[in-house]
This record gives C-alpha cells, structure tokens and sequence, in this order.
C-alpha cells in the first residue's frame, strides 16, 4: 500500500505497528483518523495529545533499540543463526552464554560486524554482534551478556520451522464432531453438558469411525451470577470453567456418608431439573455443582490423591494462585473488580497476599476445582484416543478475555486499556463487531518473553490432541476499538507473527497436537501461505468458498491443510442456513447495511448456485427434502482434499437455529440455546445416539473418506 503525505502522528504510529490505512472487505481504501491513532498510541503507553508529545515519541522509538542492551526477546526457528545486538557503553568487553533449557551452557562468538556508536541520553553506547549456532535445540533458553561488572538476560525461544501432522493424518484424512460442549445434555447431565458427556459423545462417535471432536472453548468464566453464556469471553483463558465437572465421578464423592450423597442427589436432582428449560441455565446449574462440590471438597483425600494435587499446584504455580485468589475475592466482595479498593487491584501488592491469606480456605478450594476439571477432561481425552480415535479432543482458544476477569486482574500489565478487540465490517457483519475484550501489548508480552501466552496454551493443548485458534488472524494483527466508539472507527495493530505463530508450533509440537487455525474474515494474501508453510491448518465453511461472489468453489479447488465444514457457530445449522435464516434473524435485530431485498436476493443466488452445483454433480435429486440436501452437502466436501471434515452436532438432529449471532448481546439468546430438532423439541446425548438422522448424515461422510 502506498502512503500518502505522512504527518508526525501518522509516522509515530507506524514505528509502533499501528495502521494508518487499509483496505476494507469492499477493496475500499479507508485511512485512519488522527484521533483513533492518538487513543490507540496512548493505549500501548505512547503518549501523543501534542505535537510535541509526537515529536518526542518519534526520537525516542528511534533509539529504542539502543536503549537496551539485548532485544526484549529473541525468537528464531531451527537451525537459523541470527545475529543479536547488544549495546554497552563504547569500548565495552563483552561475553555471552547461552543456558539451555537442559542445564547445558553454550559460549556464544562475537561476529565480525562494525557499527558506528552512539550517543544515547548522553552515553556514548557502542553496538557488539553475537552470532548464534544453528544447533540450539528447540524450547526455551536464557541469553546472558556480561560486560565490566555488569550483566543483562533475555529469553531466546528456538521454534520448530514447521509442526509436522500427526502421523495417522499424513497419509489420511479424517472426520469429526464439532459441538458446543454445554449444549449437548445427557440424562445425567446438571443442565448442561459437562466432560463426562463429552467422553460419552467421543466415545460413540469414534465407534462410527470418527477421529475427534472439536468443541467451543472450555475456559473459566466468573463464579459468582451472572455467570458469561459466551465462551468467547472468558474471565481466563488459561484456566478452565468448573462447571464442565461431573460431581459423581470426582473420586472422593465415593467416600461421604449416606447422608452427604443424598444431599449430592437433591443438588442433582434440582440441577436436572433444568434440563426442561427452553434456554439453558449456567447459574442455576453452577449454583447446584458449586454447593455439591464444596461437600466433597472437604472430604478426606488419599495420600495419593494429595500428592496429585500438590504436584498440579506446584505445576501451575503463581498463575493458579492468582487466579483461585481472584475468585476468591469476587465471592467475598463481588464484580466489578475495579470497584475494589485500589490495594486490591494489584495482584503482587502486600494488601492481596493478606486476602489470600484470609481466604485460605477458598483459595484452596478454586485451585482444587482447576485440579478436579482439567483432570476430567484430560480423562475424556484419554478415553477418546482408547476409542480409537487418531486425535481425540480438539479444544478451542477464544481470541481474548473479559475486561472485567481474573486475566484482566492478574495479567493487567501486558494487556493495553482504554481499547477493545473487534473486527471491521464485513460480508456477515456490516456494521464491525466489537468483542469487548482488551489486547495483548505487543511490547509488553514481549518483555514476559510471550510466557502468558506460552502458559495459556500449554493447559488447552495438554487437554487435547489438536487446538483450534479462534481469529488466528490475531496472532498477525489485531483490531483494536476505542472505548466507546463504533467498531468501524477501529484499526489495525500489527504483533510479531513469527513469535506468536511460533511458539504456538513448538507447544503443539511438544504434545503431539495438531493446530487449525480460524482464518475466515479480512485476509491478507500472504497470511494463508504463511500458515501453511509453519503446517498450520487453515479453515474452510463451504457457504464463504467461492470463486466469485456468486458461484461456489468446486471441491477440487479446496486446500488441503484445513478442517472443511458446511457451517460454523456464527451461523445458523445448515437446515436453518438453507430457509434463510440467517437473513431473518439480522433483519429482526437491524443489522443489516443494504435493504432487505438486496440481502434475500444475493442469499438466495449463493444458495440456489451451491444446490444447482450439487445437481450437476448428480449430489441431489430435484425433488430432495432440506434432510437430503444437507447430506449432499456433507457429500460435497469429501469430494475436496480436505485434510479433516467437521460434522456439526446441530446437523446430525437438524437444528435450524442460530446458535450465536454476532453484534448482538441481549437482543439474541446467544450461547443460551440448548440442542434441538427441527421441530424446536430438545434433543438429549442419548437423542443423538439413536437419532437415524444422525447415523445417515454420519454415512454420507463416511462412504466417501475411506476411497481416498
């Protein structure tokens, strides 16, 4: 993109990765005002109200490298032997060593590279070159410079070049679940559905020769009413929601007396009850669990059982303890965090470590509920991979967390305020959406080494044998939203891709995990082929292939490297998609740009073009139901080379309603919608098992895999 006549602001903003223009979904050139520059600059800690403010900034983003002895982070994949700059006053002897992760220390050279000195806040500083070998092993090491009586770190992170598939799927390709874990209820479900119902679901779908199942993100939200519906928007990402126990099967329920199970069944019994609602009920089902599970917290655990639980605390350290503390002081003094006195707003501060110690008790208890939970699904996965199937659990990593969550507490340092992460407009959401979430600050993330990154991947992937990254168009750029702005007033801010993307690939490649990417939306070109060459897999819907805004991409034009799917959570089930009502629904709710008739009319062609693509394939006949142009749909992918193919959940019992509209809060029972049939009725886990819809979509899929 070319520049046009640049200003001080428009400069500052580029030196710190902050777009100043770019192209929207319609290829329409749109520059940035100064003022969301200056908000998005003053969220990063860049201060630029005045011209001199700006002027100053610019001098000083200019030396900013000279400032620090080393880089706040060195990231390179193996086998390279980049050189790293290291400034000490002028005339400086320096030495560097580098300690591996396993102990080992390596001497590094100092390469043979002159750079003029200067004078830096009246220092004269010089510049040395180390080089370093192309043999560092992957992981994460420590760089140390030493220099007169002097020394300074960094962390050096050696990332895999590219994560290899797993083996079962580099000579295959394989099928799958996806589903919204809380909606899919069993008979002995508390009102939603938990990991046992999840080692349920895994368990009969493997037997129907599926390879994993993929559900809507697990992470922890509040614990006290009113609890978030969307996994989207999670109080952690790295801890995981409680409420996905089931109370029966934590071991130690097997030792309370009479009395204290029959209390666990009246909580149950009440729990279930919810089961007949129309909307689900997270409150009412966590208030059920909570109560039960503090009975049997209490209970008397087996050395063994101890020893277990002290090495999980010991594993997850100060990040487990910030979080259970976090809870803890939202059940004594409630939400807003912020509303709390201000020695509170600090994790580290003297005034928090007294709480913690107040709250013991239920501090305990919150690190034993991330032990009981993590421990479930890490059984659901173990019992997937006994079933046969060659991935098991796919998790899913939702882009960030709520403004108002224990992330926000512990983690308020690396994370920029004052904005919000979105999307700008396009196809589906005209309007841009608003997540309402605040971002990572490149900066600042750099300087922790990205280790609250590499921490909150480690526990999805540990779960799990693959990972899918909401937005993975985040870990390149994100966009970032003034508080109190519309979303199209936003713009983009860039984030070192090679890092994210990176150790992203060296944790997945450390657990054997497999890692699709969500890349739907405003693209760069180049961004796709990134991904593929680290071995990433991309995602395809078949509603947004097309090869020109009307016809469908042919099957043989898909990619391989992605998981494949007719639909996804941010549209209605297919049989719903097929009537239309996606454009209903934003009609209903006005979130439509462009009059209804041009809507239906655009819909209706797209729609009528994939049908009439399905006939010439001799997919579907001409007198087929919704039922059968579903199938032929599913029929439709496995004619691509997609490496996986999704199968919704809501499709195998032909659900038709939307299960989360985007740009909407209340207005719409997002997240909130239990599994139903077409005729709205709901459908229970055991529904699913025996549904002759299901078993026939599941054949559709299953014929054709194998032959290839």
């Amino acid at each position: 993109m070319s520049h046009a006549a640049s200003s001080p602001v428009q400069d500052l903003a580029r030196s710190h990765g902050v777009a100043t223009e770019y192209w929207d979904w319609r290829g329409k050139h749109v520059r940035v005002s100064d003022e969301t520059i200056r908000t998005v600059l003053d969220a990063m800690g860049v201060e630029s109200g005045s011209q001199e403010q700006v002027e100053q900034a610019l001098a000083a983003s200019k030396d900013d490298a000279w400032r620090r002895v080393l880089p706040r982070v060195v990231v390179l994949r193996e086998g390279w032997t980049p050189w790293v700059a290291v400034h000490v006053p002028h005339g400086s002897a320096i030495t560097g060593v580098i300690h591996l992760e396993s102990g080992e220390e390596r001497k590094l050279a100092q390469a043979d590279h002159v750079v003029d000195p200067r004078e830096i806040d009246g220092v004269q500083t010089g510049e040395a070159t180390l080089e370093l070998p192309g043999d560092l092993p992957l992981g994460y090491h420590t760089l140390v410079v030493t220099f007169g009586e002097q020394e300074a770190s960094t962390s050096v992170i050696v990332t895999p070049e590219r994560l290899e598939l797993p083996a079962a799927l580099q000579t295959a390709r394989a099928w799958g679940l996806t589903t919204q874990l809380y909606s899919v209820r069993s008979d002995r479900s508390w009102g939603l559905g938990d990991a046992a119902d999840l080692a349920e679901l895994g368990t009969w779908a493997a037997r129907q020769g599926a390879d994993f199942v993929l559900v809507n993100p697990v992470h922890a939200a509040e614990p006290v009413p009113t609890m978030e519906p969307s996994p989207y928007l999670p109080t952690s990402r790295r801890f995981v929601n409680p409420m996905y126990i089931r109370v029966e099967e934590v071991p130690e329920v097997g030792y309370l007396s009479a009395a204290e199970h029959q209390m666990i069944e009246w909580h149950g019994d009440d729990a279930r009850r919810l089961n007949a609602l129309a909307d689900l009920d997270r409150d009412g089902t966590w208030e059920a669990k909570q109560a039960a599970l503090r009975m049997v917290f209490r209970q008397e655990r087996t050395h063994r059982r101890r020893r277990d639980f002290e090495e999980f605390c010991e594993r997850e350290g100060q990040g487990l303890v910030d979080y259970a503390t976090w809870c803890a002081l939202v059940i004594d003094r409630g939400l807003p965090w912020e509303t709390w006195p201000e020695e509170l707003r600090d994790p580290r501060g003297e005034a928090v470590a007294q709480e913690r110690e107040r709250l013991a008790e239920e501090v305990e208890f919150h690190c034993w509920l991330q032990w009981v939970v993590q421990s479930q699904l890490a059984d659901a996965q173990r019992e997937l991979k006994a079933a046969g199937m060659s991935l098991g659990v796919v998790h899913d990593l939702a882009v960030g967390v709520h403004p108002g969550g224990a992330d926000a507490w512990a983690l308020g340092d690396v994370l920029a305020l004052g904005v919000s992460v979105g999307a700008p407009p396009d196809d589906y959401n005209q309007r841009g959406q608003d997540w309402s979430q605040p971002p990572w600050r490149p900066d600042r993330l750099a300087e922790t080494g990205y280790a609250p990154y590499r921490d909150m991947l480690r526990t999805m992937i540990r779960l799990s044998g693959g990972l899918r990254v909401d937005h993975i168009l985040g870990l390149f750029r994100l966009w970032w939203v003034p508080k109190g702005r519309p979303a199209t007033e936003g713009t983009y801010v860039r984030y070192d891709h090679e890092a994210l993307v990176g150790i992203l690939a060296l944790e997945a490649h450390r657990a054997g995990a497999l890692v699709i990417g969500e890349d739907l939306g405003t693209v760069e070109d180049w961004v796709r082929d990134y991904l593929s060459d680290r071995g990433l897999l991309g995602t395809s819907i078949l509603w947004f292939e097309r090869k020109n805004d009307i016809e469908p991409k042919p099957p043989e034009a898909y990619r391989e490297l992605c998981l494949a799917s007719v639909t996804t959570h941010d549209l209605p089930p297919t049989a719903g998609y097929l009537d239309g009502e996606h454009i209903r629904v934003r009609n209903q709710l006005g979130l439509l740009t462009r009059p209804l008739e041009e809507e239906v009319a655009e819909d209706e062609a797209q729609r009528d073009a994939v049908l009439a693509e399905l006939r010439r394939r001799n997919l579907l006949a001409d007198d087929a139901s919704v039922e059968d142009e579903v199938a032929a749909l599913y029929r439709y992918l496995t004619w691509t080379p997609a490496k996986l193919i999704g199968v919704a959940v809501p499709d195998l019992v032909g659900d038709v309603r939307t299960i989360n509209q985007p740009g909407t809060d209340e207005e719409y029972p997002n997240w909130r919608l239990p599994l139903a049939g077409p005729d709205g009725e709901t459908v229970s886990l055991e529904g699913i098992m025996t549904s002759r819809r299901a078993k026939r979509l599941i054949r559709t899929v299953t014929q054709r895999l194998p032959e290839d």
